[in-house]
């Protein structure tokens, strides 16, 4: 029999035990079981978190381990090994084209305002300028004092500078003036010629002709593109590594029309304007061809008397003759006519 606290109690208080007491331990009493039986299970295992330790042992062995060797340990555990990542930060600084490119009228520069072509480009040009001066009210949200004409004129300084630099091979000084995009496609061979140009005046005051803007990744990254009307007069000479012109004079000027594409990155606070690219319409005529300098095909040995009775009486070897002869025989037959093809035999 079993004695528990609350029997010696009632021993105490003078109550009688008739036969044998249940008795109930604690391990059954659960009061702090709430819900279906068992439930405890869980809310004591939520308390507690098993971590898996790392091997000490193992990673000190590790250090001393050959890369052979990792690799095999981790191939016998089913891991795959590290790869090594280079991530390089990407900064866009400028766009990789134009932005709606303008199209200039056929006959630019040569119809005068007067007559009726040059009327109906004039015409043209005021009915496409409403996405223009949507863009325009964008640039101004990042720049207040732009102006058009000033704008205008400060490009074609850009302009002469940017050609300066490319004359004098200057490329550290070429970047300030023109993009990513420009600078690859202006220097292109350019270390193996020498280039001659010079700026002498404006035949028409620069003018704005079209305004774009995009947004790049996000709204905030905006980029803008103005494109600029330069009529003007230049003189420009090209002379490949043996010092023989290939393009223009230094003689000659022209007058140039050209349609220039100026860029600037809006988002970034140190943005400025620098040249993009030039538009070239699909009217426009072909340009005159470069001339270009090869090096000479060596020169052929003299030909023998031999050779030369060959050509001039028709001499022919004995060689040459038997080869003839044997042709001969091989299209002819056994009487020495020519029998022609023999159908297949089934």
């Amino acid at each position: 029999m079993n004695i528990t606290c609350g029997h010696l109690l009632r021993v105490a208080r003078g109550q009688t035990l008739a036969g044998a007491i249940s008795v109930r331990y604690a391990r059954g009493i659960k009061p702090w079981n709430i819900g279906p039986e068992g439930a405890w299970k869980k809310a004591r295992s939520r308390k507690v978190i098993k971590i898996e330790l790392p091997d000490f042992n193992e990673m000190r062995l590790e250090d001393k381990l050959s890369p052979e060797e990792i690799r095999s340990r981790l191939k016998e555990k089913g891991v795959a090994p590290p790869r090594m990542y280079n991530e390089r930060e990407l900064t866009i600084t400028s766009t990789n084209g134009i932005l709606d490119p303008y199209v200039p009228p056929e006959g630019d520069g040569k119809a005068s305002i007067i007559s009726a072509t040059g009327a109906k480009q004039r015409m043209d040009q005021l009915t496409k300028k409403g996405k223009s001066m949507l863009a325009i009210r964008k640039v101004r949200t990042y720049e207040d004092e732009l102006d058009l004409p000033t704008f205008a004129e400060n490009a074609l300084d850009l302009y002469v500078k940017a050609h300066r630099a490319l004359a004098d091979k200057e490329w550290d000084q070429l970047h300030d003036f023109v993009t990513e995009h420009a600078f690859p496609q202006m220097t292109h061979k350019a270390d193996l010629k020498t280039i001659r140009w010079q700026f002498i005046n404006s035949i028409e005051k620069p003018t704005v002709a079209h305004v774009r803007t995009l947004d790049v990744l996000s709204k905030n990254n905006l980029f803008a593109q103005i494109t600029v009307r330069l009529h003007t007069r230049q003189i420009l000479a090209i002379y490949d590594r043996f010092g023989i012109l290939m393009h223009g004079s230094e003689a000659v000027v022209k007058d140039v029309l050209e349609y220039v594409v100026f860029e600037k990155h809006l988002a970034n606070l140190y943005g400025k304007w620098r040249l993009h690219a030039k538009i070239v319409p699909n009217w426009m005529p072909p340009k005159e061809p470069i001339i270009r300098t090869f090096v000479s095909p060596p020169a052929l040995p003299p030909k023998t008397e031999r050779e030369i009775l060959y050509e001039k009486d028709g001499i022919i070897s004995d060689q040459k003759s038997k080869d003839k002869d044997d042709s001969k025989q091989i299209g002819s037959g056994s009487d020495g006519k020519h029998t022609g093809p023999q159908p297949a035999i089934a």
